[in-house]
């Protein structure tokens, strides 16, 4: 059984990693823009998910989550902090698969469709959306960016980490 090829050490892998790492940028400047373009609408998605009734921390997330989201698809884009962009990505994906999900058990329990017929505006950007689709379309976003997250990703960056590594002794 090989091991997986170190980060730089196979220029096919790279390039998917590239590929991928702009591929999750700019699917989340897309969604952050179409939330931040519109921020009343994404307010009233976000108050369905009734995680929260205080008004404060409803504009808090309505107003700051879109535009995370457009500032970690720039820092992606143009591969700057790959690796803090992409663990920021998983902090923000895998509660948002979690509530999308206990949400969809709710929709379907008072509905009483089967799972994969439940379909509602997760508040993603992207409309309604059958909850199967967007559940395994999160689980690949979620892949790709632990994918980034273990060092893949960094060819054509503008610069990989915000810090140079300290010089061996």
């Amino acid at each position: 059984m090989s091991a997986m090829p170190l980060p730089g050490r196979h220029k096919g892998w790279n390039l998917v990693a590239v590929l991928t790492r702009w591929l999750l940028g700019g699917l989340f400047l897309q969604m952050g823009l179409s939330k931040a373009l519109d921020p009343v609408d994404f307010l009233k998605l976000v108050r369905e998910y009734d995680l929260t009734q205080h008004p404060l921390l409803l504009n808090g997330i309505a107003a700051a989550l879109p535009w995370f989201e457009v500032f970690c698809g720039v820092l992606l884009l143009a591969g700057v902090a790959v690796r803090g962009s992409a663990l920021m990505l998983l902090a923000m994906l895998a509660p948002f698969t979690w509530v999308v999900f206990q949400r969809a058990l709710a929709i379907q329990a008072d509905l009483g469709i089967p799972f994969c017929a439940v379909k509602f505006d997760c508040g993603c950007g992207a409309g309604e959306v059958y909850i199967c689709r967007k559940l395994v379309e999160n689980g690949l976003l979620i892949l790709f960016s632990a994918w980034l997250l273990m060092g893949w990703g960094r060819g054509l960056c503008a610069r990989y980490a915000l810090m140079k590594p300290r010089a061996e002794n």
